[in-house]
């Protein structure tokens, strides 16, 4: 080897590769060892519009509808706004063929502000307030959710035109010990609580009741629980068609489709899931001769999640007695960092000079702790700019208004654009 051959070899260090399991397919090092997003480096984002931050990758986010779209040409994709409704998201995600589920009052205006048909809109009636109701039926969206008999009674009292309705029915199936959000959880198991709320439903003049809706639970990787889910829903389905002579036309089998936030974590396998409903739908229909329904997903957290980066600024760094470092981030927990994305957090702005160590993570507050075991250089110092990948679903949404949320910036090819303004200070909020 010549001593030029030395130089150059010292020159060009391969950066090491971002998983893509984790980021946005075209994230990678720039020649200075810095995170590139949409063709924009993640430091230059934080020095422009300040940290914390999310980055949306547009091209993913749009990239995850078509593959939701490939995988299940035959059913209908609709977009969870929870995950992260914001009016360009809607038009990226209804550009793609997707319709769009919102969950609360505020959702509802993003989504018809953004100009998306009313009738591709699904509203779920969960804690929903009379006003919110109202709006949803004057303004005609596709399908009203309804989980309990209070939202059967409240829509019913509220509808001037026949309202289309799905009813929220639990499968009643137990995923691996994992229980249903107490908060999320319909009044109605399948059986004889679910004929009931048929009943009800029926009775009211102006609710047309199209079908069932049923959420398994969330961050689910086995597609063989939804399965099972259809065969329990088509058999109530034809108990309907039983009971009251009626013959439900959909089913909604909800999200809650698990993603990687490390490498290596196990998620939703898509042509597994469609291959699985697909098997599912013929068997139970043939046995409960029952025509095929037309069915419906909701993901929100598989479409959006690995699309999003949040960007956080090293304020401090501790090292304690043991060899333990606590390091400060310019966040808390109450701004939506998940102590699950955070497990991946890398260093954005410069190559790692040497080896890593296990560090706790902490909001500037000081006792926000964010997440413990965290692999980074031990050569962290503040300043620095740390990225945590999968970040997109759940860092900002209308269910967080009591809380700080982040600003999103989008990106793609190489042009970044505000979503969503920071939140104002204190200061600025303080009336006296």
């Amino acid at each position: 080897m010549t001593l030029l051959d030395l130089f150059s070899s010292t020159r060009s260090v391969p950066a090491a590769r971002l998983d893509t399991a984790i980021w946005p397919r075209d994230s990678h090092y720039d020649e200075s060892g810095r995170i590139v997003v949409g063709g924009v480096a993640l430091a230059d984002i934080a020095e422009r519009y300040g940290t914390a931050t999310t980055v949306l990758d547009e091209h993913e986010v749009r990239g995850r509808c078509r593959a939701y779209r490939k995988a299940f040409p035959e059913t209908e994709i609709v977009y969870a706004g929870q995950a992260l409704l914001v009016r360009t998201v809607v038009n990226w995600v209804t550009d793609e063929g997707l319709s769009v589920a919102v969950h609360s009052s505020d959702e509802l205006d993003v989504a018809l502000t953004a100009g998306i048909d009313p009738k591709r809109i699904i509203m779920h009636g969960n804690r929903e307030s009379f006003d919110a109701l109202v709006t949803a039926v004057d303004c005609r969206v596709g399908r009203i959710v309804a989980g309990s008999l209070a939202e059967i009674n409240l829509l019913a009292a509220v509808a001037t035109h026949p309202q289309r309705v799905l009813l929220r029915l639990s499968a009643d199936i137990d995923v691996d010990g994992q229980p249903t959000d107490i908060a999320r959880r319909p009044d109605f198991p399948v059986g004889a609580a679910a004929a009931a709320a048929v009943g009800q439903v029926l009775s009211k003049p102006m609710l047309d009741l199209i079908g069932f809706h049923c959420q398994v639970v969330s961050k689910i990787y086995n597609p063989d629980y939804y399965g099972e889910a259809i065969r329990r829903m088509v058999a109530e389905m034809a108990q309907v068609r039983h009971d009251h002579g009626r013959i439900l036309t959909d089913l909604d089998l909800g999200g809650g489709h698990a993603v990687a936030y490390r490498s290596g974590d196990a998620e939703m396998n898509l042509t597994e899931l469609a291959a699985i409903l697909e098997d599912a739908l013929d068997a139970a229909c043939a046995r409960q001769r029952f025509p095929r329904p037309n069915i419906a997903l909701e993901p929100g957290r598989g479409i959006v999640a690995r699309a999003g980066v949040t960007l956080l600024r090293v304020c401090s760094v501790k090292h304690h007695d043991g060899g333990h470092t606590c390091v400060i981030v310019d966040s808390g927990a109450r701004a939506g960092t998940r102590p699950a994305a955070l497990a991946a957090t890398v260093l954005a702005n410069r190559r790692a000079a040497g080896p890593h160590r296990t560090a706790t993570v902490a909001g500037r507050a000081g006792n926000e702790i964010l997440a413990t075991d965290i692999r980074l250089p031990a050569d962290l110092r503040p300043g620095d700019l740390l990225a945590v990948p999968c970040s997109g679903a759940y860092q900002h949404g209308h269910a967080l208004s009591d809380t700080a949320r982040l600003p999103v910036i989008a990106v793609d090819s190489g042009r970044c654009v505000e979503l969503v303004r920071r939140e104002p200070d204190m200061l600025d909020r303080d009336a006296g």
